[in-house]
């Protein structure tokens, strides 16, 4: 699912509440960050994560290779900061509507 630039600006907004879930360290992505971000995105479907210090030139790359893997969107890189947009399967949650 391609987002709308108004729909990122809704998603943007939502998160600006939101505290970060994980950070991609030295160590980059693994296995197990991948598979709590996904469970984050099951539960909440919007998550921000922290990229420190070592990954500030390519954060965009990184974003866009976590999306990948997570199947997920992103909303957003500012900062240090990346946002992430997945529609969960769940049918017990409140869905982000647009």
């Amino acid at each position: 699912m391609e987002l709308t630039s108004k729909q990122r600006a809704n998603l943007k907004s939502l998160a600006a509440v939101i505290k970060p879930v994980a950070q991609v360290g030295k160590g980059g992505i693994s296995e197990n960050l991948v598979n709590g971000l996904s469970e984050a995105l099951e539960a909440r479907e919007l998550i921000k994560v922290n990229l420190l210090s070592q990954w500030v030139e390519e954060k965009k790359e990184l974003a866009e290779e976590l999306a990948k893997l997570l199947k997920a969107e992103v909303v957003a890189v500012i900062g240090r900061k990346a946002i992430f947009y997945r529609r969960s399967k769940k049918k017990d949650i409140v869905h982000i509507e647009f």
